[in-house]
């Protein structure tokens, strides 16, 4: 196989399977096409390729894109080329060149010089011109570096060279191409280079050598099934055994090559190419054709409505006169029907401005009104853990307990409204990670028991033995459907239960799909009120006057279970007790479970002492920042301010910076860009009262490591500063 003919096997991309005329054909799938024409080629199989590369040249001129026409006509010349259509193979390979010159692929267009020079070396044996096509290609591609380019010429030259008996011009360009071999990225490419080897090396009666050349190129062409490559290796090493008088082995890679080339040359094969090769000839003058006869189609067209007309105005002309007359009354009745629509559009649009304004104002109170309570919850939180730690003997007080059960309760008020408005705008993106649903239930029930003990309830669990132990999923969002309707069975219980059911269903292929049920014997729901109890903000009126509650957690259940694109369902009787149902798909694919316990990295290392520097203007929290560092035995410097805080990194060296984004004089995130533009490298962690999405995405542009939303369990903390300094360290 020619040099030429591997560098067209590289010039197109993937393979294309089905077009649709019902749609626009994009670059990509007349590449496709393209790939598919050069693989027939490759295979000799010139009538499909042809028939390909015809589509995807009249795909290409519609597309008016000069690239994919060059590389078309390039193709369809390397198949004329083949079935010895010289002439035609020329013409064809010139417009390719027009083409790629407009386009300004100068890759492509030293690959066709490349193929042209092949023409008039292989085919018209007229050297001179060869070597001038030849020329052209390397130039272009010295210009472009183009290493690979440039062997695939040099191999041509050397192989001309050769046949011209001048060894020493040929050996020049050889020399070359095996000082570049490793640039050679197409085994057929390496193969004709062994040929030419063999037959340098018989040419300095180097037979040895010239003998393991010539076997090492057909190995490689056995092994890839490189027909014309093959013929050609059979071909030169048959005349080496002549020439060394190994007459009976020559005589058997003659006929080998006979049998290859009577395969490759196969006269249907060509005769049905040509047929092929008609028809895209024949295309411009078509396209030429069908427009004039669209043009004189279209004449004869409008002649016919011409007449048409004239005898539909002389028959009709009264009706026409009685039809203005109905038209112009239409019309006043239509002008009027339209202006009271553009009265009614206006006010939609203005409607419609004023809803996206109030959505736009809900989204920022609620960012607003979760920080302004986020900010002072941090302190209730921290001072209640301080007072519990620093004096015991208020552990057990009523009044300290209540002031930390009120603190969860506010903070659990604003994360339900975080939540819900998150989900409302499509914010929420399930997760993939393993868990065990046993496990997810047991830390739900235990997490509640306090609310069981109050009203003197049991949660008792059930679990199929045939769930597998492990599944992928969202357990965080699988949790709060449970702590939801779990705690909301518990409040609304008296001296009763609370079952938890858990069951596999069925199982589609890794898919498991497991069917949950939360059971009360509490007081249940008036048939009334079932359908209102998944609204927001809804409290269905009780007998008892003491539930707490926003009104959100069973929304919030329902938007969740969407989520995982199930249904819930609830039966409920008054007196009797509630019961809530759904089913959800996990996978339990071992392989997709071992992956993600696989990406888990464990920290193993023992905890060190850290200096920190804590950035924060709310002297509450400095207090309560400053006690959870000095808990954990951490050396900490407060500053008010970001000014402050690049003054005390230019004097002193901190392992880790505790960032508050809202400060005055200076935010946190500008804070942070000053301190890494001046080379500083260590962590710095946004602790902050915004939700984590909303600030995300500018602190890791500002150059934060990480975001804490407060307030925050202070071993979360622990965890992050301790991951970032050592990962900092190494």
């Amino acid at each position: 196989m020619s040099p030429k003919k591997s560098l067209l096997f590289i010039l197109v991309l993937t393979s294309y399977a089905l077009f649709s005329q019902e749609r626009s054909v994009t670059k990509k799938e007349v590449r496709q096409l393209l790939h598919s024409s050069d693989s027939c080629l490759y295979k000799s199989d010139y009538k499909n390729s042809l028939s390909f590369s015809s589509k995807a040249l009249d795909f290409a001129l519609e597309m008016k894109d000069d690239d994919l026409i060059g590389r078309s006509y390039n193709t369809i010349a390397g198949n004329y080329e083949e079935i010895v259509e010289i002439d035609k193979a020329l013409e064809y390979y010139n417009k390719s060149v027009h083409h790629f010159q407009k386009a300004k692929n100068d890759t492509l267009k030293a690959a066709v010089f490349n193929n042209i020079g092949n023409i008039y070396f292989f085919r018209k044996k007229d050297y001179e011109k060869a070597i001038e096509y030849y020329n052209k290609s390397i130039e272009i591609s010295e210009g472009i570096n183009n290493v690979f380019s440039i062997v695939l010429s040099k191999l041509n030259l050397a192989s001309l060279y050769f046949d011209m008996n001048d060894y020493d011009q040929g050996s020049i360009h050889l020399d070359y191409v095996e000082q570049n071999r490793d640039r050679i990225r197409i085994v057929d490419v390496q193969g004709y280079l062994y040929i030419l080897l063999g037959k340098k090396f018989h040419h300095l009666k180097q037979f040895d050598k010239a003998d393991f050349n010539f076997n090492e190129a057909i190995r490689i062409g056995e092994k890839n099934n490189s027909k014309i490559y093959l013929s050609d290796a059979y071909h030169d090493y048959s005349k080496f055994l002549f020439a060394i008088g190994n007459y009976e082995k020559a005589y058997i890679f003659l006929d080998k090559h006979q049998v290859l080339k009577n395969e490759i040359f196969d006269l249907e094969k060509i005769k049905n190419a040509k047929i092929i090769g008609m028809d895209i000839a024949l295309d411009e003058s078509k396209r030429q054709l069908t427009v004039v006869n669209q043009e004189k189609l279209l004449q004869e067209d409008n002649l016919k409505k011409t007449k048409i007309i004239i005898t539909l105005i002389l028959v009709f002309l009264m009706l026409l006169l009685f039809l203005l007359y109905v038209f112009y009354r239409n019309n006043i009745f239509r002008k009027k029907v339209n202006d009271y629509l553009e009265v009614k559009n206006e006010e939609l649009k203005i409607a419609k401005e004023k809803a996206e304004e109030a959505s736009k104002l809900k989204t920022q109170f609620i960012s607003t009104i979760s920080h302004e309570l986020r900010t002072p919850l941090y302190g209730v939180v921290g001072i209640t853990n301080m007072l519990s730690d620093e004096h015991k003997e208020l552990a057990d007080s009523p009044h300290l307990n209540s002031l930390k059960f009120s603190a969860r309760y506010l903070l659990s008020l604003v994360n339900d409204l975080l939540q819900i408005n998150k989900i409302e705008e499509n914010k929420v993106v399930l997760e993939n990670l393993t868990m065990n649903i046993q496990d997810e239930i047991n830390m739900v029930s235990n997490s509640l028991s306090f609310i069981a003990t109050r009203n003197s309830n049991k949660i008792i669990t059930q679990i199929d033995e045939a769930i597998p132990d492990y599944l992928v999923g969202d357990k965080l969002r699988l949790s709060q459907i449970f702590m939801n309707l779990v705690s909301n069975g518990l409040k609304f219980t008296q001296n009763g239960e609370v079952h938890i059911k858990a069951y596999l269903e069925r199982r589609v292929d890794s898919i498991c799909f497991i069917k949950f049920e939360v059971e009360d014997t509490g007081i249940g729901i008036a048939e009334k009120d079932i359908s209102k109890i998944f609204d927001k903000f809804v409290q269905i009126d009780r007998k008892e006057d003491d539930y707490q509650g926003a009104g959100l957690g069973l929304s919030i259940v329902k938007k969740l279970v969407t989520l995982f694109n199930s249904e819930i369902f609830v039966e409920s009787q008054e007196g009797k007790g509630t019961k809530f149902t759904f089913t959800i798909g996990f996978n339990a694919d071992m392989s997709k479970v071992n992956e993600i316990i696989n990406d888990i990295k464990v920290d193993l290392s023992i905890d060190l002492v850290y200096k920190v520097l804590v950035v924060e203007d709310n002297k509450i929290n400095q207090m309560v920042t400053r006690k959870i560092m000095e808990k954990n035995n951490f050396k900490t410097v407060i500053v008010d301010d970001g000014y402050a805080a690049m003054e005390a990194l230019s004097k002193e060296h901190f392992d880790v910076v505790l960032m508050d984004i809202n400060m005055p004089l200076i935010n946190g995130f500008e804070t942070t860009r000053l301190i890494r533009k001046k080379g500083i490298t260590i962590p710095i962690i946004a602790l902050t009262a915004f939700a984590k999405e909303e600030v995300s995405e500018e602190a890791i542009s500002a150059g934060m490591n990480d975001v804490l939303i407060k307030p925050f369990e202070p071993s979360k903390l622990m965890y992050i500063i301790e991951t970032l300094v050592k990962r900092n360290i190494a």
